[in-house]
Formats: structure tokens, C-alpha cells, sequence
């Protein structure tokens, strides 16, 4: 092995700008390869959407290193086996990475690590896939707070660790495996009819627009019918962008941008929770929470994920998602309580379902809101809050834009009746068009006898009883 040349081994870090793995490599290096692993454990398991935005961000990655005389190079298999194999190929003396947090993450990366070992090849792990590292965010006492609020306190004033300055590197020139072509590249903003750039340069181009509307984000994020979010969840997912470079450019210079910053903050929190507690994917937080009995409502459950539990507003969010691939931050919140509160079924189904579906489908940050909206983990909803979605859709959605454009079938009913269409009568249901139970489904529960169920099954797991 030579010290000549480097692997930069790509997994959710798809640019060449501020990223240190790369910066690193290209510095320490008089010649780099850019590898990404198609793990099937990891492709397959992904919906459509995700692995049309995979495919789209590694062609831009792929463009964006031919520009810089390179290629990157695409294997299929399991990186155990492969990542040692090309290090040997191509007499590399170091691996290096953006390192991550999901269990399956830091067993894969272990393993990869000791198999590089054994042939002589170093490993070179950085953290460019976070604003701060875990373990740089700590109490007073040296520990990792349980609440979000003193967690941000101490991550708006933890200086940045410096990530490494690049080099100039020749870029290996080396395609051996074509990249799956897959379906038109997925953006969270396709209901609006915007084009969509693949990559850094479209992350770039969304970071602009996200902060453009920033002074209006605490006004605007709850509303799912217009562009309220900053839309930049896959962006950060598949690290077409850094969260450095989102927090830099957004600013914290007036209360909206603070606000949006601070959700950076979240992605952070939740992903330092799980690198130290990495059960939080399969076990609440909160142990007595473990004794809860969840309901077996498959019927329920499909009805969920198909948009047709009879609930407006759900149904909006659970066909958006079906259709899209993502959903408004506000409506996750509300179709995760309906499953879990009114339907009683076990939150872990439904985290596994988003995680499945979600174009931004990221372990620690789906399992964290999962946890919070399920009132299992650190610093949680309290377990009596219920969304009651009829409630949410009125006052998120007056007008019912949001669910016109989503549960068309209910257009023509107007802003009073459409959250709500069992309660219309029979002229004005008429009127529109359908037959309640037949064109659209009535609801599947009563919302009030279900609370009144979610809430004595918690209390019956509570200390103290």
C-alpha cells in the first residue's frame, strides 16, 4: 500500500464543497478516488422516491467530479467486502469517510474498518454530515442533555470544530459500473410545479430560496399549502449540502431565520441521541412506555397509509406522501398521533413505514420525532397530548387548499364542511358530488372515544399509579 493515494468512500455526503472526508483526502493525498457502495441491505429497503434521489444526486456527484478531471466510481455489493478490495486495487493507503449514526451505520463502519485493518489500509473518519459532533454538545456535568431547549442553549455557543482545508488532488478518472438511471429525480416541492436540480448545485439553488422566505418561516411553517419550510430535508439527508452551510447562509439575524436555524439544531440533538443510545430505534427512551399495549389493527394501519382513514387532513398528508415521497413537517405530526393515539397502534410501525417512503427518510431524525409525537422519548410530547386532526386541518388549513389539492374528491364541499364532511348534510354532500361511505370513506374511529382509550392506556403504564 501507498500513502499516494487515498479512497474517499461517498454514503450520505454527495458534494464536493464543504466537505471534509474530501477536503482531507485531497489534501493529504497526490491522488483520490471517489467510491460510492450501492449496499443493497440499504437500496432495497428504500422506496421509489429515495432511490430516484439516490440515483439523481450520485449522476450530479458523478458530473461534478468529471468536471474536475475524475469519475466516481459505483460498486455493488457489501462494503465489508468491497471497500478492502478497492483500497487493495488501487494500492490505497487510507479510507476515508463522513462518518454517521444509525446502529446500522457504526456496526457496518466497524466492520469495514477491521477488515481494512487487516490489509494495512488506515481509516480516516470525520463528521461532516452534522454542524457538531457528538459529544461536543454537553452539559455542565459532562453529559448529554435529555432536553432540547439546554441542548440548543449550549449548540448556538459550541464554536465549530474546524473541518480539514482541501487539496489539489488529481482525481482518479476511473467508471467501471453505470449508476441506475431510475425515475425523474424526486424534490419535496414537485405539488408546486417547481423544476428540480439534482446535487450540490440544486441544494445550493434550494438554500437560496429557503433563506429568501426565512424572515417569514414562523409565520408560514405550519401552513402545508404554500412554500413554508425550507424544503431542505433531503438536501441534508443525502448531504447534497452541509448543515454548516445551511446554518451560514440562512443566519440567525432575524426570529424567523433563528427559527429555522434552530431546527438544524434539532437534527443534531436527535442524532447525538442516538449515537449514544442506539436502542432508541426499537425501545422507548422512556422504559415503563415499553409496557404499553398496542392495538393489532392492520386494517387501521392500511387505511393509514393509504389516505382513507375518513380524516381530511390525514388523508391529505398520507396521500402527499404516497405520491411524493415527503410531507409538511405539521401534518407528519398530526397522521403519526392519529396512528398512534386514536388508532393505538405501535409507533414503531409507522416510523418504519415513514422511514420506508420518505424521500428524506433519516433513521435518527424519524426516530427521534416518532418518539417525541408517540410521548417515548427524551423530552417528549406529553403522553395526553392528541392532535385531533379536524382540529389542525381548521386551523392549518381554513381554506382547504391543502386537502383539495390532495383529497379532490372533497373539493367541492366548502371551508366549514371539508374538514369535517360527515358532518355535512346531505344537500351540501350532494352537491359536491359524492356519497359519504362510497366516494370518500367515513372515519374509521371516533375521535373521542379514542383518546379517551390512548389515554388510559398510557396512564395505565404511568409510575406511580
Amino acid at each position: 500500500m501507498t500513502d499516494d493515494c487515498a479512497v474517499v468512500w461517498f454514503r450520505r455526503d454527495l458534494r464536493l464543497d464543504d466537505n471534509p472526508a474530501w477536503a482531507a483526502a485531497t489534501a493529504a493525498h497526490g491522488a483520490v478516488l471517489a467510491l460510492f457502495v450501492l449496499d443493497p441491505r440499504l437500496v432495497g429497503p428504500s422506496g421509489p422516491a429515495r432511490r430516484d434521489r439516490l440515483f439523481g444526486d450520485l449522476r450530479a456527484l458523478q458530473k461534478r467530479l468529471r468536471d474536475h478531471g475524475g469519475d466516481l466510481l459505483v460498486r455493488t455489493g457489501d462494503p465489508v467486502e468491497v471497500i478492502p478490495a478497492t483500497a487493495q486495487e488501487f494500492s490505497a493507503g487510507t479510507v476515508y469517510v463522513n462518518l454517521d449514526v444509525s446502529p446500522f451505520a457504526v456496526v457496518r463502519d466497524a466492520a469495514v474498518r477491521q477488515a481494512l485493518d487487516t490489509h494495512g489500509v488506515g481509516w480516516n473518519g470525520q463528521w461532516g454530515t452534522l454542524a457538531h459532533p457528538p459529544g461536543a454538545v454537553r452539559t455542565a456535568a459532562g453529559g448529554l442533555s435529555q432536553v432540547f431547549t439546554p441542548f440548543h442553549k449550549v449548540w448556538a455557543r459550541t464554536p465549530w470544530t474546524p473541518w480539514p482545508i482541501g487539496g489539489d488532488a488529481t482525481v482518479l478518472a476511473i467508471s467501471d459500473e453505470s449508476i441506475p438511471s431510475g425515475g425523474p429525480y424526486p424534490f419535496v416541492a414537485d405539488q408546486h410545479g417547481s423544476a428540480a436540480q439534482p446535487g450540490e448545485l440544486g441544494a445550493g439553488a434550494r438554500l437560496l430560496a429557503a433563506a429568501d422566505r426565512a424572515d417569514r418561516y414562523g409565520d408560514e411553517r405550519n401552513t402545508p399549502s404554500i412554500h413554508g419550510t425550507s424544503e431542505l430535508s433531503a438536501d441534508l439527508k443525502f448531504g447534497t449540502i452541509s448543515p454548516r452551510t445551511a446554518a451560514q447562509v440562512i443566519g440567525e439575524s432575524t426570529p424567523g431565520r433563528a427559527a429555522l436555524v434552530r431546527q438544524l439544531a434539532w437534527r443534531d440533538w436527535y442524532a447525538h441521541l442516538l449515537h449514544a443510545t442506539p436502542a432508541l430505534v426499537h425501545s422507548p427512551m422512556k422504559p415503563q412506555y415499553a409496557a404499553i399495549t398496542w392495538l393489532d389493527d392492520d386494517a387501521g394501519f392500511l387505511a393509514w397509509t393509504e389516505g382513507r382513514t375518513g380524516f381530511p387532513f390525514v388523508d391529505a398528508g398520507m396521500r402527499q406522501l404516497r405520491a411524493t415521497g415527503w410531507m409538511h413537517n405539521r401534518v407528519r405530526m398530526v397522521t403519526a398521533s392519529f396512528l398512534v393515539k386514536n388508532l393505538l397502534v405501535d409507533w414503531r410501525r409507522g416510523e418504519a413505514y415513514f422511514r420506508h417512503v420518505l424521500v428524506d427518510g433519516d433513521t435518527p431524525q424519524n426516530v427521534g420525532n416518532w418518539q417525541w409525537v408517540a410521548g417515548t422519548g427524551p423530552d417528549a410530547s406529553p403522553y395526553n397530548r392528541i392532535f385531533n386532526p379536524v382540529l389542525q386541518g381548521q386551523r392549518f388549513d381554513p381554506e382547504g387548499a391543502y386537502i383539495r389539492t390532495w383529497v379532490p374528491e372533497l373539493a367541492g364541499l366548502d371551508a366549514a364542511s371539508i374538514h369535517e364532511p360527515w358532518a355535512a348534510g346531505p344537500l351540501d354532500l350532494a352537491a359536491a358530488g359524492f356519497t359519504l361511505g362510497v366516494d370518500y370513506p367515513s372515519p374509521i374511529v371516533d375521535l373521542r372515544e379514542s383518546r379517551q382509550r390512548a389515554l388510559a392506556t398510557y396512564e395505565a403504564v404511568r409510575p406511580g399509579r
